[in-house]
């Protein structure tokens, strides 16, 4: 059978450009979620290896929902030596914090308690996290 050199070099461009697609769209997306004061330093950990070991920043995004008595942690009056540069780091890298609307209300806090850089979330953790999963996000809690 003779095969038309026209169309074996239109398939090859075609399986190319689906090719060159489907690697666009290999950007992960991940939300990271703390609950507990204790773990905050340990999960911020697993996001950096994760972004290390992804090959980068531009080959994640990552959102980090924190609430409950992990909230407390990130406050600037009671964060642990290191946690506001670590914090900086990680947003200069392209990290989203969010902070819970309603476990800031219940503690009587804002935004400018908390290190710099987070975003308050109304709805509440948890929403925020099943709103990020519904827009593809994968659920993390180390």
């Amino acid at each position: 059978m003779h095969e038309n050199p026209f169309i074996a070099m239109a398939l090859a461009m075609l399986a190319s450009l689906f090719l060159n697609s489907a690697h666009a769209q290999d950007k992960q997306k991940v939300v990271y979620h703390v609950t507990e004061a204790e773990r905050v330093q340990f999960v911020l950990g697993n996001i950096e290896n994760h972004i290390r070991g992804v090959g980068g920043p531009d080959k994640v995004e990552i959102v980090l929902v924190a609430h409950g008595p992990a909230l407390k942690a990130f406050e600037k009056k009671e964060a642990q030596s290191g946690l506001l540069d670590r914090v900086a780091e990680l947003k200069n890298k392209g990290v989203n914090f969010d902070a819970c609307g309603n476990t800031l209300r219940n503690n009587r806090t804002t935004l400018s308690d908390l290190i710099d850089g987070f975003a308050r979330v109304d709805q509440g953790g948890v929403v925020r996290i099943v709103e990020l999963q519904q827009q593809g996000y994968i659920y993390l809690r180390p």
